[in-house]
């Protein structure tokens, strides 16, 4: 019989038992260690609720360490215990199997804020304390006349049995007390500290005012200052303190001594840099993270006068394709061999490595010269991708796209470097990869521009921005207006009215190309039946739809068409949906069965832009199309007289074999009456352009259909 898993609950306790154990050794509590643990108990709590909450709240994170402190918990010791025991065993205990790494991310952060509410408890603790002191040392000098012996005694045992380092001197700096936290801090002898001055003190680390402040308090300008300072240990180690120091005056008010306190921030120090590399470097990796790098790109762009910079854009090319075939443990092995080359591709003075995320990572160089420096360390970058790697046995050949950004500093600002970056390591990996490119401002501009308008063609769609126009289909034997093809428009709020090839790529690589292409689809049915009710005696006009191939592969398409038809009343006839040569190219069964569906329906299906996608006539018996559209660039030696008679040829040709397959054959791109009078003497069906009428409201539609029905 097995045991009942543990529950959240049982793995809280054992976390705080596991955290009492490793504290309480070195806290002063009367406690014992069970009630030690039991009052850890609710902290664990409040990490784990904190841990697991929707939104972090470092506030929960500082209110543990500060509660550390109010359990006694004030050795540095305690504190560097106390996180590690959250960093070991929180996620484990109280993770409850969510996102191992957005949790482990969560409990680092959570051991930052403890170490932040630990230290402000502590320096709180601190300052009163050494107001307690301040004010001892004062009721003690007041009260020699009164009762010497007694305020001695009294402030001799504050002063001996304070946790904080305490030391009194004369205003030429002789050192002439000091009690034994201070002695500990220091790790010497009450002779040695006695036999230096304090002006000797001295640190590479000082702040510029700390002497300052000092020299203005011997000479009785200052009553107190309170600064963050180094010494030197015997040993030569560094020794950090919070120092305050303040000013005795004898009872005429004269200043005779100064009374330092010492709080050793050492090791609080020590954990705050460690946090502060964690919280800036890559885990995997170890190189500066994208914190760190645009800490040092802001300081890059903001140098003075003359100072230039130089950035390099990496994404790996086919990065993807490595995670997917040998596992993201192959994949992090790859990338941590490539941030090795990186690094040492970047050694100079002025230059850096980072890692952004995922497979992209970025090199900066700063000086006068960087043009030059840029285009090199790009070169050296590509080079030490060349050597492949071997994962797990396998040789994997590395290649990169880089995007370089260069120019003076002090004229954009990060995030528009970054960006201009990223969108030439696109423009370098469109172009095939493994190479790099140089940002270009225009190019900058179209991207950013193509960019805005694919955000905003969700919104567009809702809020009735595009539009119809309608292109007459003309017969060219009698000249009579059979119907139109319906192109969309978007008029949009900046750049005006945009034509399909601004923002149709764009829809079909966002998907809201179905969405839009089924609103034309509506727009345009509901359109023609409008003018078959206007136009009862002129005959049914034809709409022509156009499709993308993401249309064709949605599995909707049939069911939207036929739900459209019959809630707008158009006869199935009267429809024709139109699909470039080029989508149709190879096109299996499955890609045709919907076609074939729609054609059984009665739906015209026309071929648009033929001969453009190098299929041939004889492929066309297994398509479901009943209409070839001529392809402009076939027609256009026929604009001038006499037409080019290779055209005519071809053209020639074309309609005979289109009409033995019972195919009408339309002409797009007409433009002058010769080139319509010779498709006509060729045979071609109906023909639209420019000769005929431009692309426009529905309304001038009706107005052709209603000149051709009246003669």
């Amino acid at each position: 019989m097995t045991a009942e898993p543990d529950g959240p609950e049982d793995r809280l306790r054992r976390f705080a038992t596991i955290w009492g154990r490793a504290v309480f050794p070195v806290t002063s509590t009367s406690l014992t260690r069970p009630e030690f643990e039991q009052q850890l108990l609710p902290l664990a709590r409040r990490l784990s609720h904190a841990l697991r909450a929707r939104t972090f709240d470092a506030t929960e994170g500082q209110a543990v360490g500060a509660a550390l402190v109010a359990a006694h918990c004030t050795d540095p010791e305690a504190l560097s215990r106390a996180l590690d025991c959250v960093d070991a065993y929180l996620v484990l205990y109280c993770g409850e199997d969510g996102p191992q790494d957005a949790l482990r991310t969560r409990s680092a952060r959570l051991q930052h804020a403890m170490a932040a509410g630990f230290a402000q408890a502590l320096r709180e603790r601190t300052l009163a304390e050494q107001e307690a002191i301040y004010r001892a040392a004062l009721n003690a000098r007041s009260a020699v006349a009164e009762a010497l012996h007694a305020s001695e005694a009294r402030f001799r045992a504050v002063f001996e049995g304070a946790a904080i380092g305490i030391g009194i001197a004369d205003l030429e700096g002789n050192i002439l007390q000091v009690n034994g936290a201070l002695l500990r801090m220091f790790g010497g002898s009450e002779q040695s500290m006695r036999g230096r001055k304090v002006p000797e003190w001295t640190h590479p680390d000082d702040a510029p005012q700390v002497w300052r402040l000092y020299e203005e308090l011997v000479r009785g300008e200052r009553e107190h200052y309170h600064v963050e300072k180094a010494f030197y240990r015997p040993d030569g180690t560094a020794l950090w303190t919070n120092l305050t120091v303040s000013l005795l005056r004898d009872p005429d008010g004269e200043p005779q001594y100064q009374l330092a306190l010492m709080e050793d921030t050492t090791e609080r120090r020590l954990l705050n840099l460690r946090l502060r590399y964690e919280a800036t470097h890559d885990a995997l990796t170890g190189l500066p993270n994208r914190t760190l790098f645009f800490e040092r790109l802001e300081k890059a762009l903001s140098a003075g006068d003359g100072q230039r910079f130089g950035l390099c854009y990496l994404d790996l090319d086919g990065f993807k394709t490595i995670n997917d075939s040998l596992g993201h443990a192959a994949g992090d092995r790859l990338l941590v061999e490539v941030a090795d080359r990186l690094q040492s591709c970047a050694t100079a003075p002025g230059e850096m490595v980072a890692r952004l995320g995922g497979d992209e990572f970025v090199a900066l160089t700063t000086g006068p010269d960087t043009e030059r420096e840029v285009d090199e360390l790009a070169g050296r970058i590509m080079n030490a991708l060349v050597t492949p790697i071997s994962i797990d046995g396998r040789e994997l050949t590395v290649r990169g796209s880089i995007g370089i950004v260069e120019g003076p500093a002090g004229e954009r600002g990060p995030a528009e470097v970054l960006r201009s970056a990223d969108i030439t390591m696109y423009r370098a990996k469109s172009a095939g990869g493994n190479r790099f490119e140089l940002a270009d401002p225009e190019a900058d501009a179209r991207a950013i521009t193509r960019h805005g308008l694919t955000t905003a063609l969700p919104a567009a769609l809702d809020r009735g921005e595009f539009f119809i126009e309608y292109q007459p289909l003309v017969h060219l034997g009698d000249g009579s207006v059979r119907g139109a093809e319906a192109l969309v428009r978007w008029l949009h709020p900046q750049h005006g009215v945009l034509g399909p090839d601004r923002f149709i790529p764009l829809a079909e690589h966002t998907g809201l190309i179905v969405p839009l292409g089924r609103w034309v689809l509506e727009q345009s049915v509901r359109q023609a039946r409008a003018w078959q009710e206007r136009h009862v005696d002129a005959g049914p006009l034809r709409i022509n739809v156009n499709l993308s191939p993401c249309q064709l592969t949605h599995p909707g398409l049939v069911q939207d068409t036929i739900d459209i038809l019959e809630r707008e009343g158009l006869d199935a006839e009267a429809l024709c949906l139109e699909v470039t040569e080029s989508a149709l190219i190879g096109a299996d069964d499955d890609l045709l069965k919907p076609l074939r569906r729609l054609a059984e329906m009665g739906v015209d299906i026309a071929l648009d832009d033929f001969g453009t996608g190098y299929s041939n006539l004889a492929n066309l018996r297994r398509l479901p199309v009943s209409i070839l559209k001529l392809d402009r660039s076939f027609t256009q030696g026929m604009q001038q007289f006499p037409a080019d008679p290779v055209d005519l040829k071809i053209v020639e040709g074309i309609v005979s074999l289109a009409h033995s397959l019972d195919l009408a054959v339309t002409v797009e791109g007409v433009e002058t009456g010769a080139q319509a009078e010779q498709l006509r003497i060729l045979g071609c069906d109906t023909a639209q352009g420019w000769y005929y009428a431009r692309p426009g409201p529905p309304e001038r539609l009706h107005d052709l259909a209603l000149v051709d029905a009246t003669g």
